[in-house]
């Protein structure tokens, strides 16, 4: 039995969804609601000290880091067509999911949960840091979709959808990337069928 904690505002979450739902893997989905702090209720801390979504149960497995959880999918059910296992190419997969984790996201967290949830009680430096930070991180991205229908190849992987689940996200604050590279690629991820499936039911 396969059972994901989860919240669909969370682009943590989303990745983890797409996945599951694009790969077809029978998993029982459980939702977490962090807008009324069931993420800090004793019977959530049991399961993930963390106090974070997404958590993945799976047997007697018990993961909560989203791209290890991606990771963890794609070795158990031998999906390679979404995290390849060429060295070459599983290494680019592995740098895009890093610098998504290590780099993006942060600047994503620090614009949308402060401009767009906190709102008035948000910190306003951390705001001005985001978007101060934002054109270059989506530079990054325009070079590094050039040439390339995907972020490693000609098909996508858990990178795209790592990565695609913040660009969703920067939508919260009508931030949405126009560069043509990016609008092309996030066009190709958002249609497809698991993306369109761990969005909130409101968007």
């Amino acid at each position: 039995m396969t059972t994901l904690y989860h919240f669909p505002v969370s682009q943590h979450s989303r990745r983890v969804v797409s996945l599951l739902e694009e790969a077809q893997i029978p998993y029982t989905g459980k939702l977490v609601n962090l807008m009324s702090g069931e993420h800090m209720s004793a019977e959530f801390l049991a399961i993930n000290p963390n106090h974070q979504v997404p958590t993945l149960v799976d047997g007697d497995v018990t993961l909560h880091e989203s791209n290890a959880i991606l990771r963890y999918l794609c070795n158990q059910h031998n999906l390679e067509q979404w995290y390849p296992t060429a060295v070459a190419r599983r290494a680019q997969v592995d740098q895009w999911l890093d610098w998504n984790q290590c780099r993006f996201s942060p600047t994503i967290v620090s614009i949308i949960l402060n401009k767009v949830f906190l709102k008035e009680n948000g910190d306003q430096d951390a705001i001005k840091k985001g978007l101060a930070a934002l054109p270059e991180l989506l530079d990054i991205l325009e070079s590094g979709l050039a040439d390339m229908q995907y972020l490693t190849g000609g098909s996508p992987t858990i990178a795209d959808l790592s990565v695609a689940s913040n660009i969703f996200h920067l939508g919260f604050a009508d931030l949405l990337p126009t560069s043509s590279n990016i609008e092309t690629w996030y066009g190709k991820i958002s249609a497809l069928s698991g993306f369109q499936k761990s969005l909130p039911s409101n968007m």
